[in-house]
């Protein structure tokens, strides 16, 4: 007897093979990958790092538009019916009947002729950093005026113009002025903003020239590192104070002078750093099968070690430009910083030095300085635990 065949049995139901199931990957959501959302969530989580970065970010912020703030011009001005924006434009005196080659808005004239024929926005501070105040009640360094007292206030408004007055009839100086009779509060808008303009572009360029030179020296090694390691090490020996006061001897260092001097030695602080991260990634199995691929030197070094290395870069960024800051501070304290007349809080501090009988001009510059320095170690704390692996894959 034959075996029944197949098509004798009816029809079979057909079995699905077995499919292995293959792990998905997450989703991206938005431009944040999933590793970055963590750190993300970390970052937020350090509440303490995560609203001292938003407090330092507007502060930046609004230091970026201090002509807005604080300035001896009109924001804008309608005058004969003509609108004016005298704080993007110099108008000649002569269009207000005067004979002057750059108009002085701060002059009684100039604001009865804008009264009379038209008006004018001005910003909150009536004083630039460079303002020179001629008609303070008091000598410079003369303290706010909301110390002043108002006898003070009414014997000099009443010499001035003749009736007496209280202090809020006169151009109110919040932080006092300093010992060139410029606005404190004026200064320190513009100072901010000039310190930390500063510290980016030092911070920024040294930590790309920093980068560059560690990650040629760990992925290379051998030879490469020993020169590179001795060139750096004799370089570091130069004392650098000692150079700053060669050149300030012979030249006057202007933003950019100062700039590239400070350069020459803050690009060595991120060497160490990329250059161990190449050194211990240099000979994982995925750097050994990218070169066994025929990739190219620098494709393996920016595309595929760098993005490692950039985590420890990351976390020391708030601290280089912490440090940045304290140099900018310091040198203009001692004298070999910016030029004089420039908006300066190291300058601030050496007259708050000079002139102990004036406590508001160091007490406004150290809390300044302070405040900003305590933000950013703040949060370059927040960061760093942001990049922890043992938080960000805990």
């Amino acid at each position: 007897m034959s075996a029944p065949l197949p098509s004798d049995l009816g029809p079979v139901a057909a079995v699905p093979a077995a499919v292995p199931a293959v792990p998905l990957a997450p989703k991206r959501s938005g431009w944040l990958s999933p590793l970055n959302r963590r750190r993300w969530a970390n970052f937020r989580a350090h509440r303490r790092g995560y609203w001292s970065f938003w407090i330092f970010l507007t502060l930046f912020t609004l230091s970026l538009g201090a002509e807005l703030i604080a300035n001896d011009r009109p924001i804008v001005a309608s005058y004969k019916g003509e609108l004016i924006f005298p704080i993007v434009k110099d108008y000649p005196e002569e269009k207000f009947g005067g004979f002057l080659a750059v108009t002085n808005y701060r002059s009684p004239v100039i604001q009865q002729e804008l009264a009379e024929h038209g008006w004018a926005i001005w910003p909150p501070v009536r004083f630039r950093y460079d303002t020179f105040l001629t008609d303070s009640p008091a000598p410079a360094p003369a303290p706010p005026t909301w110390a002043l007292s108002q006898k003070t206030c009414s014997d000099y408004l009443e010499q001035r113009t003749g009736k007496p007055g209280t202090c809020g009839d006169l151009e109110w100086n919040w932080l006092g002025t300093d010992g060139n009779s410029r606005d404190v509060l004026a200064g320190v808008i513009y100072g901010f903003r000039l310190s930390i303009v500063f510290a980016l572009i030092l911070t920024i360029v040294s930590s790309v020239i920093g980068v560059l030179a560690g990650a040629v020296q760990g992925y290379f090694g051998g030879w490469v590192d020993l020169v590179f390691q001795r060139v750096i090490e004799v370089w570091t020996a130069i004392p650098e104070l000692y150079l700053l006061i060669i050149i300030a001897s012979i030249i006057t260092p202007s933003f950019f002078v100062l700039l590239g001097i400070l350069l020459l030695f803050s690009w060595v602080a991120l060497v160490g750093v990329v250059r161990a991260e190449f050194l211990r990634a240099r000979n994982f199995e995925y750097v050994r099968a990218a070169r066994a691929l025929g990739l190219p030197n620098r494709t393996i070094m920016f595309r595929h070690l760098l993005p490692n290395a950039m985590v420890a870069t990351l976390t020391f960024l708030p601290f280089l430009l912490n440090g940045s800051i304290a140099t900018l501070t310091s040198l203009d304290f001692l004298g070999f910083g910016l030029p004089p007349g420039s908006p300066s809080l190291g300058e601030l501090l050496a007259q708050g030095k000079s002139s102990p009988e004036s406590p508001w001009l160091g007490l406004t510059a150290f809390l300044v300085v302070s405040l900003m320095l305590s933000l950013l170690i703040f949060v370059g704390e927040a960061v760093r635990d942001a990049f922890d692996p043992r938080k960000t894959f805990g």
